[in-house]
């Protein structure tokens, strides 16, 4: 029995969301420079606890505060995102990444947008903010 040896760079990938391993040849792309913006992660994090508790898989915002280890108050303010028009939803998840420096839009002025209760005057509030940095 004779034994063989085979050499090269391999990584594993997958094809697309939630599809199967692949093996590639060569070395592993390189991430993206950058980082994604902290409103950005809130954004989408406010929304997969928002499917969490209209799916039944929490009770309410106090049981995700207990399983995040977080305040229900912390848990207010970052859910207090779902009250944003659509639009700027949208554009919160698609800001393009931090190359260096600080996030330019932080969560306490994106709050001031949310707590107003017509969309159009968020709207116009989220253009105004978006032109001020």
């Amino acid at each position: 029995m004779s034994t063989l040896t085979i050499g090269g760079t391999i990584y594993f990938g997958r094809e697309g969301r939630g599809a199967r391993k692949v093996i590639r040849e060569g070395d592993a792309p390189a991430p993206a420079p950058g980082r994604i913006p902290r409103i950005s992660r809130l954004m989408a994090l406010a929304i997969h606890l928002d499917e969490m508790v209209k799916k039944g898989q929490v009770t309410d915002y106090a049981e995700l505060a207990r399983l995040g280890h977080v305040s229900r108050a912390r848990i207010s303010q970052v859910m207090s995102l779902m009250y944003l028009a659509p639009a700027i939803q949208e554009e919160l998840l698609f800001l393009p990444r931090i190359e260096t420096g600080r996030d330019r839009i932080v969560l306490r002025d994106v709050l001031l947008i949310a707590a107003m209760a017509d969309w159009n005057l968020q709207l116009r509030a989220w253009k105004t903010l978006q032109n001020s940095i």
